[in-house]
């Protein structure tokens, strides 16, 4: 991380949106603080806040009884997670992503990457939006882009798409479609150890090359492999939107 980003984090005084400081406390989305505030559940310093209003520093804001501090404002990051870089928290991995990113408060990975793969990496300090992401049962998309050692037939296209029999279960009907002689991309909606590596190989292929280009409404983009940003505003709320009906356990 560069001085002058880690710097901007550490020194945020500048006055925010009441709605926004909301929301990055990992309270709810931008546009259910409005609400909420409309509502008169939101005070500020003890009196009942104002759809609009801003919050600086050292104001008090709480939602009912729950105070909401700046200490937690959440972060959600984009990652490009590189080749070799492993998905842990074990303080003993000289390449761990938390070593690798070096980010100024803590922060952990929703759904891992596994050591050879690459692409889009999620990393926050929310542990409520990990919850709502990670439960199976809530069928949220992942996209890959994937490359094996030999050509692609429509036979794999069909038995990848269909179901693959791999630890003792059957994966779930998923979207494969053909990008090249030797590339093909993958939305699946669980995650299974290995799960994309296991599937090829069931089917005599061997895995080159494993990209992660999108987790539900978030993409990879441009974004330089090593480097990270944080998700938008609007990236953010959409998130919300789709998690939002999602039990936590």
């Amino acid at each position: 991380m560069s001085n002058e980003i880690r710097e901007a984090f550490l020194n945020r005084q500048e006055p925010v949106r009441l709605n926004k400081y909301l929301s990055e406390a990992g309270v709810c989305s931008r546009r259910e603080a409005d609400r909420l505030i409309e509502s008169g559940k939101v005070t500020v310093d003890g009196q009942r806040a104002q759809t609009g209003m801003k919050i600086c520093p050292g104001q008090e804001v709480r939602v009912g009884r729950k105070v909401v501090s700046r200490q937690d404002e959440m972060v959600v990051l984009a990652v490009n997670k590189p080749r070799g870089i492993v998905c842990t928290e074990e303080k003993r991995e000289r390449n761990s992503i938390v070593r690798f990113l070096d980010y100024p408060i803590r922060v952990t990975y929703i759904g891992r990457l596994d050591k050879d793969s690459r692409g889009l990496l999620l990393m926050t300090n929310n542990g409520d939006i990990i919850n709502r992401m990670m439960r199976a049962a809530n069928h949220h998309e992942k996209e890959y882009k994937v490359t094996v050692d030999h050509e692609i037939t429509g036979e794999f296209l069909e038995k990848m798409a269909g179901g693959v029999a791999i630890l003792d279960t059957v994966t779930r009907p998923c979207t494969v479609e053909k990008l090249g002689k030797y590339t093909f991309s993958i939305i699946l909606t669980q995650g299974l150890n290995r799960q994309i590596r296991r599937m090829c190989e069931a089917l005599g292929y061997e895995v080159k090359d494993l990209v992660r280009v999108r987790v539900m409404n978030i993409r990879l983009g441009s974004l330089r492999e090593g480097e990270y940003r944080e998700v938008t505003d609007e990236e953010l709320d959409e998130l919300y939107r789709l998690i939002q009906d999602t039990p936590m356990r």
